[in-house]
């Protein structure tokens, strides 16, 4: 799977290990985050991976800041983007299932660095149900 991931100054140690679980599991990883934590605008850094999964390039995506809200508000400016801001992987679980949500936000301030991987492991594993759902995440971009 491809998968790209963007962070802000509050989620360099969150990326790390996570491109690490990815590249581990045979992934490939675009990289749009920072490496410092240097102050910079998660705008920045969260439209490259929207466009990269709006395009296709990506097959989903992962952005990581303080609270998970700026950069999840930041990709859902994007038509065909569902970014779910999740902090367990239960809801990581329901975002793909119910709603098909193909970016997953994080909260660097309010989760662990290893509730983060047991997220993106649950996004990336859990399937799409449609049946009832799929009408539902129709009428979610305004086209």
């Amino acid at each position: 799977m491809k998968i790209s991931i963007g962070n802000d100054h509050a989620g360099p140690d969150y990326k790390k290990a996570i491109v690490q679980f990815l590249e581990e599991k045979g992934h490939t990883v675009f990289n749009h985050g920072t490496d410092t934590f240097d102050s910079v605008d998660y705008p920045d850094f969260g439209h490259p991976v929207a466009y990269d999964v709006e395009s296709k390039k990506a097959d989903l995506g992962i952005v990581i800041c303080g609270s998970g809200n700026g950069i999840a508000m930041t990709v859902n400016k994007h038509q065909d983007i569902r970014a779910a801001l999740c902090w367990t992987k239960e809801i990581a679980a329901l975002a793909r299932q119910h709603n098909d949500a193909n970016i997953l936000s994080i909260p660097a301030r309010y989760t662990s660095i290893q509730q983060a991987i047991e997220m993106v492991d649950t996004f990336l594993n859990t399937p799409f149900e449609g049946g009832r759902h799929a009408n539902r995440v129709k009428k979610i971009a305004c086209k």
